[in-house]
């Protein structure tokens, strides 16, 4: 079923990075780049050791079953172990297949998550901070670590624009559906006549991206310090602690002032700085994952959406695979989410199966 010439270069693979990661010394950025690689292929190389068992189990049962025995208690052992080994192989078959399907690097990875209010004024800003809200509740079921690095609010609530880094296991590979236009339908609370409103917001969802993936040079980048300011522009403290990080190559701008520490604004700013630059290397290197996202995240214009969320009629519909379930107030409260995100991750892997085997 397999190319073994395939298989067998994964397991030697496998056993190469395994010795490379012991003899490493001093050097931690090549340590962290051998474990990056060794975690990519680790389930998959095991899962080949364990289905190569199988193979050999199977057929030393089959002996066992064709030979003539005098005990048909030992037969019938045989036969059912034989059963359950053909079981095992069907599934680690399956396994292979879903594993040996091309994967996102960045799966692993934590991420920045970047909400903006789009299209529809104060009622814009109000949705971006539920959208928050939802994907800060939802880190937290799953016990990721959530840093706010910049808010900026809605003059009657809400965000005009929210940046946090959320950490953990496989965050990117759970939120990086999310990027996109998110439209939401309801009457705000400020309109009186009942009337219902459209309005927009915009997720970016960026790998996070280390000094191992991305390094910027201190020559390419201009730090300018600034006292951080409130709403109307007034002072919100007495030093000069705001940080604005530009990268000369490319013109990618990054501010942060939420930390009194202008050391802390920075370390944040840098942060932010390398997420967008490395999605901005991955963009360039393949075309067809840049019309993606941009079609994705768009200017935030209400036709551009990814998925709606309307409230009089209590349902939240994701455009890209059809998807309507009638429990808008449980996907906002993010109990629901989860259900969108295993869609959403259902039909990204069947299609790739589908071109896999096409």
């Amino acid at each position: 079923m397999f190319d073994n010439k395939k298989l067998d270069s994964i397991i030697d693979n496998f056993t190469q990075l395994q010795e490379k990661m012991l003899n490493v010394t001093g050097d931690r950025n090549e340590y962290a780049k051998l474990a990056i690689e060794f975690s990519n292929i680790e389930e998959l190389a095991k899962t080949i050791i364990n289905y190569r068992q199988l193979l050999s189990e199977k057929t030393d049962l089959e002996v066992l079953v064709d030979e003539e025995q005098e005990d048909p208690e030992i037969i019938d052992f045989a036969k059912k172990e034989l059963l359950d080994t053909e079981r095992k192989i069907e599934e680690s078959e399956e396994l292979i297949n879903e594993l040996l399907l091309p994967q996102d690097e960045d799966d692993g990875k934590s991420v920045i998550i970047e909400i903006r209010a789009g299209t529809g004024g104060d009622e814009a800003a109000l949705f971006a901070g539920d959208l928050a809200r939802m994907y800060l509740r939802f880190a937290d079921s799953n016990k990721w670590k959530v840093e706010v690095m910049t808010t900026s609010e809605g003059d009657f609530g809400g965000y005009k624009e929210f940046i946090a880094n959320i950490s953990g296991k496989n965050v990117y590979q759970k939120l990086k559906f999310e990027s996109g236009v998110h439209r939401v339908q309801r009457v705000p609370n400020t309109e009186s006549s009942g009337r219902i409103h459209t309005s927009a917001a915009t997720v970016a969802v960026l790998p996070e991206a280390e000094e191992v993936d991305i390094k910027i040079e201190e020559k390419d980048i201009r730090i300018d310090v600034f006292r951080a300011s409130g709403p109307g522009g007034q002072s919100v403290n007495t030093t000069d602690s705001a940080v604005r990080i530009t990268h000369l190559p490319t013109g990618v701008t990054v501010s942060q002032q939420d930390e009194k520490s202008q050391h802390r604004n920075r370390e944040k700013a840098m942060k932010v700085l390398r997420a967008r630059l490395y999605e901005k290397e991955k963009l360039e290197k393949d075309q067809e994952r840049a019309s993606n996202r941009k079609s994705q995240i768009g200017s935030g214009d209400r036709s551009e959406r990814i998925r709606t969320y309307n409230f009089p009629q209590g349902r939240v519909t994701d455009h890209r695979i059809n998807l309507t379930l009638h429990k808008l107030y449980a996907v906002i409260e993010s109990e629901g989410l989860q259900e969108i995100i295993d869609a959403l991750a259902a039909e990204d892997k069947a299609q790739k199966l589908a071109g896999d085997k096409s």
